[in-house]
């Protein structure tokens, strides 16, 4: 990993992939009701990020491998700061659905 890896933004597609063979993963989109209406990775779970502390009561599990992304990646990665806060240890920014090449489900 070179000093500037972290500046790269994340490859949701490859998060996908590594979300689909990881035992017990889960899959939160953190944009807001009506933009998960409106399409979403099939699989996900709607956790708007103004909203995140509520995860609690669909992940109990501290421990549970999550996989966040929103429209760029930018609100996912505040998602991520704050679920690391409340205690979930496996918490990854996936990055932003604008740049998906699979389905939609809606």
């Amino acid at each position: 990993m070179g000093f500037f890896d972290h500046l790269k933004p994340a490859d949701i597609n490859a998060g996908v992939e590594e979300f689909h063979v990881t035992p017990g993963a889960r899959l939160i989109d953190v944009r807001t009701p009506a933009e998960f209406a409106g399409g979403h990775i099939p699989g996900a779970a709607n956790v708007p990020l103004q909203q995140i502390a509520s995860i609690v009561s669909e992940v109990p599990d501290k421990a549970t491998p999550l996989f966040v992304y929103c429209m760029s990646g930018a609100r996912s990665q505040q998602a991520v700061a704050a679920l690391k806060r409340m205690g979930y240890t496996d918490a990854r920014n996936i990055g932003g659905i604008g740049n998906w090449r699979g389905a939609m489900e809606r």
